[in-house]
């Protein structure tokens, strides 16, 4: 049996980032510096919850644009998904986070846009599944106060979660 065999909590993302890619470990930039404030979890409690994933496995680069990183390819995607249907039978999480629009269509099949499904919990295959917006500073999604409301819903709803674990 591996280390993360019953791991309670499943996060899921869309790729890892330069600073994951350095450090050698997920949610290390700014971006997991907001989420962990979104979920009021310090860092040890934080890798302790999770298993953390994503959608693919290797940085992807700069977006074309210069504005945040660029988003995996459908190929790309697709060459990594064996890793998260492997994953989810080994860990058997009982929370499954999706974080991002990639990563929620990716687990959750949802189609509609975030405003849709942020701040709702889901159940995928026996698991409580509550996703959540990206905390990049790229997204434009977050600026609005509807948006950060519901994000914050969501979040509560996590830590929530968390607890019965």
């Amino acid at each position: 049996m591996n280390d993360y065999a019953g791991q309670l909590a499943y996060m899921y993302g869309q790729a890892p980032g330069v600073v994951e890619g350095q450090e050698r470990r997920p949610w290390r930039g700014r971006a997991g510096k907001t989420l962990r404030r979104w979920l009021e979890l310090d860092e040890d409690r934080f890798y302790g919850t999770f298993y953390c994933a994503s959608v693919t496995r290797c940085y992807p680069g700069r977006a074309a644009s210069g504005r945040g990183d660029r988003a995996p390819t459908p190929r790309e995607r697709e060459l990594c998904s064996f890793w998260r249907e492997w994953e989810l039978k080994l860990i058997e999480p009982r929370l499954i986070v999706p974080v991002g629009g990639l990563a929620i269509r990716a687990l959750l099949g949802i189609r509609t846009g975030l405003s849709d499904c942020i701040g709702r919990k889901y159940e995928l295959d026996g698991a409580v599944a509550i996703p959540l917006p990206h905390p990049s500073g790229a997204s434009g999604w977050l600026n609005s106060p509807a948006n950060r409301e519901l994000t914050a819903r969501a979040a509560a709803l996590v830590r929530e979660e968390i607890a019965r674990l």
